[in-house]
């Protein structure tokens, strides 16, 4: 979760659902003024007609400048995610990282985007892949120096659909979201797990893992869980069954010694705890 009074956390990659598409733009704007702050340069991507919001943001003044000497562009969503609108992960995130290097070689310090996001995952194929790439691009700003604002119009795509995405973001603002699945920066294992996971969250536990496609190194899928506040025993099993399907064993790093002992209870042969402080 993230304070919606200053929304850019630590991670700089926040789910954003929105119900008033007013206040959606003021928290978009203070996001892209930021950016701005850090020395970013930012887009703001959206379905929108771009003359619009153009003519929206030269009303902010330190937008209205940045416009102008270009360090802020307003993106048409159709130049950004091209084809058909379901997205292709890997080149979705290729697209990205040429920008954020255009961005760097042009003196700023990254890249910053907001993308209204909310065209690109209408149906369940679109959900599928958008939701692959989320993480993929989670990675890639765990290493470079992009961030982004994915935001989604709840009215129009429902709770589970949010929650869906939300779940694989390190921050969001929905206040109802228990868990979520995220990467870590290179060297820290393959993911991180935090907030709750119970029983009300078993299929989208397994929605997250299946998208997040982790892949084991030298046997092993290591999940940072200290940020776990509770897990229950299915959510073990989830794990130890994720884990045997890719040949590996799931290290779970915690600082819950019950955790542990639970998991020696259930004997789960593809699944270690290694509990840290």
């Amino acid at each position: 979760m993230i304070d919606e009074q200053q929304p850019d956390g630590p991670y700089g990659h926040l789910c954003w659902a929105y119900d008033d598409p007013i206040t959606f733009r003021r928290h978009a704007e203070a996001y892209l003024t930021a950016g701005l702050a850090a020395g970013e340069r930012v887009w703001y991507v959206t379905p929108d007609e771009p003359e619009s919001v153009l003519a929206r943001l030269r009303r902010v003044g330190v937008l209205a400048d940045a416009l102008r000497r270009g360090a802020a562009e307003v993106v048409p969503l159709d130049s950004t995610y091209a084809g058909d609108r379901t997205v292709d992960p890997a080149a979705q995130v290729a697209a990205y990282a040429a920008a954020t290097d255009r961005a760097l070689a042009a003196g700023h310090t990254g890249l910053r985007v907001v993308a209204e996001a909310t065209d690109l995952v209408r149906t369940p194929a679109q959900l599928d892949a958008f939701a692959r790439y989320e993480h993929q691009v989670d990675r890639y700003m765990r290493a470079r120096p992009f961030r982004a604002m994915c935001a989604y119009h709840r009215p129009e795509l429902g709770a589970r659909t949010v929650a869906e995405l939300a779940s694989l973001h390190p921050e969001s603002n929905v206040e109802d979201l228990l868990f979520r699945l995220y990467a870590v920066a290179p060297g820290e294992g393959h993911a991180a797990l935090a907030g709750e996971l119970d029983p009300s969250q078993h299929k989208l536990f397994g929605a997250a893992l299946a998208r997040a496609d982790l892949r084991p190194t030298e046997g092993e899928l290591v999940l940072r869980a200290t940020g776990l506040r509770f897990l229950d025993h299915r959510s073990l099993v989830h794990l130890d069954e994720y884990a045997h399907r890719r040949s590996a064993t799931a290290v779970l790093r915690t600082g819950r010694p019950a955790v542990a002992r639970l998991v020696g209870l259930l004997d789960l042969p593809s699944l270690r705890v290694e509990v840290t402080r």
